[in-house]
């Protein structure tokens, strides 16, 4: 009889990480219509009207809100859209985005 010696297999697994998240940030201006922001808000970011006026509101007394938090890519082409739909009408609606802490 043969001296076999069995090994256990491992199984490696790739570890994953999850994709970093952003904040897209809306900037206070003096210029831009309150209702405007409320419209780029439920049009770009899928907001109801009560969110959307609720983080223009507090933008307006902070100077900041966070509007809400995606991967790097969604944050940085939706923060790019908001502000270029302010350009197009010609006011500086700017945001930005952050990487989340």
């Amino acid at each position: 009889m043969p001296d076999t010696v069995l090994k256990p297999r491992t199984k490696t697994r790739p570890k994953t990480e999850r994709p970093k998240l952003y904040k897209v940030i809306l900037i206070n201006d003096d210029f831009t219509p309150r209702e405007f922001v409320v419209t780029v808000l439920k049009a770009e970011f899928k907001l109801s009207e009560d969110q959307a006026h609720r983080v223009m509101i507090t933008a307006h007394t902070r100077g900041v809100c966070v509007v809400a938090v995606f991967t790097r890519d969604v944050a940085e082409t939706k923060a790019a859209r908001a502000t270029d739909a302010g350009k197009a009408k010609g006011y500086p609606l700017l945001f930005t985005t952050e990487p989340e802490e």
